[in-house]
C-alpha cells in the first residue's frame, strides 16, 4: 500500500464517505498518538515540499491536504506548530482544487478535507472561497443539515469578517486579544 494510501485508509477507513465527526474534530489523546504514531514522521518532508508528487492525482492531493492541514492539529493539539503548515496546506489545496479541479472526482465527504485549507485561514478571500466550496454540497444532507460542513464554514468565515482573526488562536500563538475579543471568548460555544 503507498503512503497516500495508507493515510487515506488510516483517516477515513473503508471508503472516502463516512463522515466521522467524533473522531476528527473532538481532541482524542489516542487518536492523536495514533496520528503521530503512523504519519508524524511525513509531517516535515510534506512541509518541506518532498511529497509534492503526491498532489497530482486526486486521492494524493487529498493525502497530501490531510498531512498538511489536520494531522498537525492532532501532532501539535495546543501549540503554535499547528498551525504552521497552513500556508503549504492552502497552496496545495488551491492547486488540487482551482487549477486541477481533483475535487471533483472526490466524494462530498472527501472533498471537505480540500476545502477545510481555506476555511483554517485567517484572510477574508479563503474565507469566501472556502464558503463558495462548502456551499457546492449544498445537495448532500450530511454537510447541508444543521451543524454540519456549510455551516461551519459560515460561521468560520463570521468570525474572521468580525475579528479578522481566529480569537480562539490568540492565546496558543501568543497574540494578544482585545477586550471584544475577549467577550467573545467568554461566550459559551466559542472558537472551534
Amino acid at each position: 500500500m503507498s503512503p497516500q494510501a495508507a493515510l487515506l485508509d488510516f483517516w477515513f477507513g473503508p471508503d472516502l464517505t463516512t463522515w466521522q465527526l467524533a473522531r476528527w474534530f473532538k481532541p482524542d489523546p489516542g487518536f492523536d498518538a495514533a496520528c503521530r504514531d503512523g504519519f508524524g514522521q511525513m509531517l516535515a518532508p510534506a512541509r518541506e515540499g518532498a511529497l509534492a508528487g503526491w498532489a497530482a492525482t486526486p486521492e494524493g492531493a487529498l493525502a497530501l491536504c490531510l498531512l498538511l492541514d489536520q494531522f498537525p492539529r492532532n501532532l501539535h493539539r495546543g501549540t503554535p506548530a499547528a498551525f504552521a503548515s497552513d500556508p503549504e496546506a492552502r497552496r496545495v489545496a488551491r492547486q488540487a482544487v482551482l487549477r486541477d479541479r481533483h475535487d471533483l472526482a472526490l466524494p462530498p465527504t472527501a472533498r471537505c478535507f480540500l476545502y477545510l485549507p481555506f476555511e483554517h485561514g485567517e484572510a477574508l478571500a479563503d474565507q469566501d472561497l472556502s464558503v463558495a466550496l462548502f456551499e457546492g454540497l449544498r445537495d448532500d444532507p450530511v454537510h447541508a443539515a444543521p451543524g454540519g460542513s456549510i455551516d461551519y464554514a459560515w460561521r468560520h468565515r463570521a468570525v474572521i469578517r468580525r475579528f479578522g482573526r481566529f480569537p480562539h488562536r490568540n492565546a496558543i500563538l501568543g497574540r494578544p486579544s482585545t477586550p471584544e475579543e475577549e467577550a467573545y471568548l467568554a461566550q459559551p460555544g466559542a472558537g472551534f
